[in-house]
């Protein structure tokens, strides 16, 4: 009993880890664009001071601080492009991530998951995989953290992140 509650528990760390950790090997290739933002710059980001008739910005500043990790890739290199597919597809399986839109478009096929929270509109993780078509640039895109989905616009126009519209139209789409 003992060695399975063990078992149990290790099984239990590494599927977090590897959560964190799926994509970073993406991170500093040369064929590959990343931006990765974290809590604590989440947090400084958060305490900036707006002007208190501006609405959208104050929804900006209360989205941010919800948000755990932003980690955007981007390549345009056919070799990194099919990584990163295989390591997508592998995360989601093992994620327990539900498809949230699915979009095939001139050859270019995005894929919009999130791991739900609390209700439905409530999202613990969102990843998004955008396989580019011919000269377009792939992307994959995790965002973590306990935010609400309608949200989502406000931060892809903000931050004007890669696939942002795609991100637009999925959270107009699941009010």
């Amino acid at each position: 009993m003992k060695n399975f509650i063990i078992t149990l528990v290790f099984t239990f760390v590494t599927t977090i880890f590897y959560g964190q950790g799926a994509f970073d090997k993406f991170d500093g290739q040369d064929d590959v664009t990343s931006v990765i933002v974290n809590k604590k710059m989440f947090d400084l980001m958060s305490k900036v001071k707006v002007d208190a008739t501006d609405k959208e910005t104050q929804q900006y500043i209360k989205l941010i601080k919800k948000l755990d990790y932003l980690k955007v890739f981007t390549t345009k290199n056919p070799k990194v492009e099919a990584e990163m597919k295989a390591s997508a597809d592998k995360y989601i399986k093992t994620a327990g991530l539900e498809e949230l839109m699915r979009v095939n478009d001139s050859g270019k096929n995005i894929k919009i998951l999130v791991k739900s929270g609390a209700s439905d509109t409530q999202v613990k993780e969102l990843l998004m995989f955008i396989d580019g078509a011919k000269n377009e640039e792939s992307v994959l895109l995790s965002l973590t953290g306990n935010f609400d989905l309608n949200e989502i616009s406000v931060l892809t126009d903000k931050m004007q992140l890669p696939g942002g519209s795609d991100l637009k139209k999925a959270s107009k789409g699941k009010k």
